[in-house]
């Protein structure tokens, strides 16, 4: 609220979305005293939530391209940098090729059903359509908060159905067979026992520090994970880094940095077994220096690219001759014979790792509390609110996880 001493006038302004050229738009009221100003404001902000639009000139020709631009710059400001980047991805391969050209005001569900034929005619998975559908409704609801007309049924269209997955755990008899072949790689293989043991995600795995490591109370604290933020102009290092606005992290080398794990659950503190004690005092002796103290660095000592790290993984199932079985889901993964011959069925995915952790301790006995504290927020626990559990809980819990996969102290 200002005073124009040329006019005479108080003067108020109100953001109202952007124009049809993607500019913001600004309505204003003005009025002989600074009260009556204000009265007009909120009168004008009353009239926007009510009716849903801007009042004056409602920008009817803003269409689905138009508003993308300003929603995508927006969003990495308001979601972490990995949502920022898959969402920006969705709109600009699919949504806006096949409906850019279209107005808010004009959508149809028949415009919604094309994005998800473009996808599936694509040879893309029901997942990518499903993620495309769930960002295109975020956008336009965004975008009714901004005071566009956009109509309702459009948001009320079913969302492609998600893809029936065949991971789950890795049956206990093959997870024994990855973990003797990790222990023929010496204190390396501590890094495949954890993914068993500790129900780390890869990310918390890569993103480990010294520092986070407490060998005193026997404890790893899971506090980060390892991620290549995007640039804000893609391969232009100078234009920054596309992080949202107060999360902490730290820049270690080019893209990579350590950001928090995935959820808030995701932060927590892990008890360490014996066993993995051990195996951690004989790698820290061997392990690559690392000038960011990295538990698991590359040879070098650099951050290690999540996709080494996968390649790695499926190597040690080749070594260790175990797959996954999809026409016989309940038949334990076939190993070679002593000939060997074909591997039959597909490797197991390293989230699959994380599923036994929490398997084993739910077949334990374990309650939904003392899981959910371990391994952090899981598909296979209810979405309860994070619960504190104790240590000595979750100690005990994954003592029994280290005899189940055979890990006894050295």
């Amino acid at each position: 609220m200002a005073f124009d001493p040329d006019k005479g006038r108080w003067i108020g302004t109100i953001e109202a979305g952007v124009t049809a050229k993607g500019t913001r738009r600004r309505l204003k009221v003005s009025g002989r005293t600074e009260a009556e100003a204000k009265a007009r404001l909120k009168e004008k902000q009353r009239q926007i939530a009510a009716e849903g639009m801007p009042v004056e000139g409602a920008s009817a020709r803003v269409t689905i391209s138009t508003w993308a631009k300003a929603w995508t710059e927006r969003r990495q400001h308001e979601v972490r940098s990995s949502t920022t980047s898959n969402d920006i991805s969705q709109v600009r391969k699919w949504v806006i090729p096949t409906i850019g050209h279209v107005r808010l005001e004009q959508l149809t569900p028949a415009h919604m059903r094309a994005v998800t034929a473009a996808i599936l005619s694509a040879g893309r998975a029901q997942s990518t359509a499903l993620r495309a559908q769930v960002v295109l409704k975020k956008m336009l609801r965004d975008a009714i908060v901004e005071g566009y007309r956009v109509p309702q049924r459009v948001l009320e269209m079913p969302n492609p159905e998600k893809n029936v997955t065949d991971r789950d755990a890795v049956p206990l008899i093959d997870a024994h067979a990855i973990i003797r072949a990790a222990g023929d790689l010496g204190p390396a293989g501590s890094r495949w026992v954890a993914a068993f043991l500790q129900g780390m995600r890869q990310g918390e795995c890569l993103g480990l520090t010294w520092d986070c490591v407490n060998f005193e109370r026997k404890t790893i604290e899971v506090a980060w994970q390892l991620d290549a933020v995007p640039y804000r102009v893609p391969r232009d290092r100078s234009s920054g880094f596309r992080i949202k606005p107060g999360t902490p992290h730290r820049h270690l080398v080019g893209r990579w940095h350590l950001v928090p794990p995935k959820s808030k659950s995701g932060t927590r503190v892990i008890p360490m077994v014996p066993w993995m004690e051990a195996a951690l005092l004989a790698w820290r002796e061997v392990a690559p220096p690392s000038p960011h103290r990295l538990v698991w660095p590359a040879l070098d000592g650099s951050p290690r690219d999540d996709k080494d790290d996968s390649i790695a993984w499926y190597a040690l199932q080749d070594v260790a001759r175990v797959a996954r079985i999809d026409e016989a889901p309940f038949t334990p993964g076939l190993r070679l014979d002593e000939r060997g011959g074909p591997l039959l069925g597909r490797r197991y995915a390293l989230h699959e790792a994380r599923h036994s952790t929490a398997t084993l301790l739910m077949e334990a006995g374990v309650s939904n509390t003392v899981i959910t504290a371990i391994i952090g927020h899981s598909s296979i626990v209810s979405s309860q609110a994070y619960l504190h559990a104790s240590q000595d809980m979750s100690r005990k819990a994954l003592d029994g996880v280290a005899g189940r996969l055979g890990l006894s102290a050295p």
